[in-house]
């Protein structure tokens, strides 16, 4: 993020790795406040991660990425750019894949979901599991939490009333852990997330703009 103002935020899922350590020594070396990093005191999944890192997040825009090595950082300005060229209306950029590194059935798979996804949800996203996203902060805190919510941030940003846009990126190998993902158990959760989200959305009126009169 060269030549912007910007905070890194790594939060630890309560891994059993070295990673508390690692993160201790860089952000000592750093010194500037601006390298810090949450730790869970036991595993949570990745949605109550990101939610950590929104929470304590001081920018307007966060842009989010997994650490497994999968994303390209190289992404990160692009997202934040092109979220900030769609004007305020805009509240979420999502990443949409290219090239997928995965086995066969697991592509099969996520094409399926993500296909059922948009023709329930109507959504307008190809890949909604993708770990690259901006989105503006203020928004991100309103949506409704819920254990595997980060798969659905495009349908719940589109039920408050902003716009959403997308920006391809290009996958790459698995560098770091392990998926802890199944075919069949994230299927049998995502169908329930599904409906759950497809009532919330249901049950959400048009949001209104609320205008504060002057004294």
């Amino acid at each position: 993020m060269a030549g912007r103002d910007h905070e890194v935020l790594v939060v630890d899922d309560g891994s059993s790795d070295d990673t508390q350590a690692v993160m201790g020594a860089r952000i000592a070396a750093a010194g500037d406040g601006r390298l810090r990093c949450l730790t869970h005191d036991r595993s949570a999944g990745q949605s109550a991660a990101i939610r950590t890192g929104m929470l304590a997040a001081r920018s307007p825009i966060v842009v989010t990425m997994d650490g497994d090595g999968q994303n390209d950082p190289a992404y990160l300005p692009r997202l934040a750019d092109a979220l900030e060229a769609a004007g305020p209306g805009t509240a979420l950029v999502a990443g949409q894949r290219l090239k997928r590194t995965d086995t066969p059935l697991k592509r099969l798979s996520s094409r399926f979901a993500n296909g059922l996804r948009q023709a329930i949800l109507k959504d307008d996203t190809r890949d909604s599991g993708c770990g690259l996203k901006a989105v503006r902060t203020e928004v991100f805190r309103r949506l409704p939490f819920f254990d595997g919510w980060h798969r659905y941030l495009p349908a719940l940003v589109l039920r408050e009333g902003h716009a959403i846009a997308h920006l391809d990126v290009v996958d790459r190998a698995r560098r770091h852990g392990r998926s802890n993902y199944g075919i069949v158990d994230r299927g049998l959760r995502g169908i329930l997330d599904l409906y759950g989200v497809w009532w919330l959305r249901r049950r959400c009126r048009r949001v209104p703009t609320a205008t504060e009169l002057a004294p």
